[in-house]
C-alpha cells in the first residue's frame, strides 16, 4: 500500500512538472520561429535590434517624454497573440492597463520598453530567446519556441528608486 501511494505522488509530482518537450518538437518548432523572424524582418516598416528582437512603431508620443530604466515600473496597456493570431492575454479585454516593475518582464519587453517613451504604440515580434525560450509558460499554455507578437502602448514611467538621470 505505501508503495502504492510513493508511486501515485511521484507520478503527480511529475504531472505537475510537465512532460518535456521531444527534441525534434523543439527543433521544429525553433525552424518555424527562425522561418517567421527571417520573412517578418523583411517587412516594410519592422526594425531588427542586434537582439534579433523585432519591433514597428504604430504610434509615437512626444519626444519628450521620459524613457524608462529597469529599475523603473512601467505602465502599458498591451495585446500578447500567437502566429495564428489567438489572444493569449490582454490588458485591453480586462479594460484595465497593467502597472508592472519593468526588470520583472520577459527580456523583450525589457529591451523595448526602455527605447520607448510614454505615448508610443508598438508591435512586438518576440523570438523565442527573448520570451519564454524552450520551456514555454503558464503550464502550457505558450508553447515552447513560441513566437511571440506584442501592441504594447507604453502610457506611463514611475521611476523607480535610484533612477539615473540620462543626458
Amino acid at each position: 500500500m505505501r508503495r502504492a501511494v510513493l508511486i501515485f505522488l511521484a507520478s503527480a509530482l511529475l504531472a505537475a512538472c510537465g512532460a518535456k518537450t521531444p527534441p525534434a518538437e523543439l527543433a521544429a518548432s525553433a525552424a518555424e520561429a527562425k522561418a517567421f523572424m527571417d520573412q517578418n524582418g523583411k517587412a516594410e516598416g519592422v526594425r531588427t535590434l542586434p537582439s534579433g528582437l523585432q519591433y514597428k512603431v504604430v504610434r509615437s508620443g512626444p519626444a519628450s517624454g521620459m524613457r524608462p530604466q529597469e529599475t523603473d515600473e512601467v505602465k502599458v496597456h498591451y495585446e500578447g497573440k500567437f502566429l495564428d493570431g489567438k489572444v493569449f492575454d490582454s490588458s485591453y479585454e480586462r479594460g484595465m492597463p497593467a502597472a508592472m516593475p519593468l526588470k520583472a518582464l520577459i527580456p523583450a519587453w525589457v529591451e523595448a520598453l526602455q527605447l520607448m517613451r510614454p505615448g508610443d504604440e508598438w508591435m512586438l515580434y518576440v523570438p523565442p530567446e527573448l520570451g519564454y525560450g524552450e520551456e514555454g509558460a503558464g503550464g502550457g499554455e505558450i508553447p515552447p519556441n513560441s513566437v511571440l507578437i506584442f501592441r504594447i502602448e507604453l502610457i506611463d514611467v514611475l521611476p523607480g528608486p535610484g533612477r539615473i538621470a540620462r543626458g
